[in-house]
């Protein structure tokens, strides 16, 4: 009974929320908007240029619900080397030497309610490209896809994924 009671005040707060056009648009992105970061970073180069996989950096995406900013220890790999007088890489240098993380801003953004797990979906060999687009070829991240709640749910549809409220929402 209380779990009822529980499901029946979530579905009634989304349902108002909805009807009262409150609350439930969370992104603060509009599509392809460009976000300006801390230090250039291009996927272009990285990965049509120099071969890497969405993997080598996002180390985690494969073993938590988050995939994760490369540690800077993986940047470091080549630029103690590599480029080493481009001022983006001095930048990085001195995060690296001052020991502080790079303040990065997020691109990929769902609600607040809403648990996306990365895991769950490299493990069913969901291509990064459905929900990112071709990051491969962008010199700055953006956000290509709504991800919205129709848009995940047609996706799933689409896949045979599960469309029960709790695969997705806390």
């Amino acid at each position: 009974m209380i779990k009822r009671i529980a499901y029946l005040a979530l579905t009634g707060w989304f349902g108002l929320a909805g009807v009262l056009n409150v609350g439930l648009v969370f992104h603060t992105r509009a599509l392809e908007e460009r976000v300006n970061q801390p230090i250039h970073f291009s996927h272009d180069v990285h990965v049509n240029k120099v071969g890497l996989q969405c993997a080598h950096c996002h180390q985690t995406a494969d073993k938590s619900p988050q995939a994760g900013v490369p540690p800077l220890s993986v940047c470091m790999e080549c630029h103690k080397n590599v480029k080493k007088d481009s001022p983006e890489v001095k930048k990085l240098t001195e995060h690296w030497e001052n020991q502080e993380p790079v303040e990065w801003s997020k691109i990929h953004r769902v609600p607040w309610h809403v648990r996306f797990d990365h895991k769950r979906h490299v493990q069913a060999g969901v291509d990064c490209t459905v929900c990112h687009g071709e990051v491969k070829a962008m010199s700055q991240v953006r956000q290509m896809r709504s991800l919205e709640m129709g848009w995940c749910v047609r996706c799933h549809e689409q896949n045979n994924a599960p469309t029960d409220c709790l695969a997705c929402h806390k």
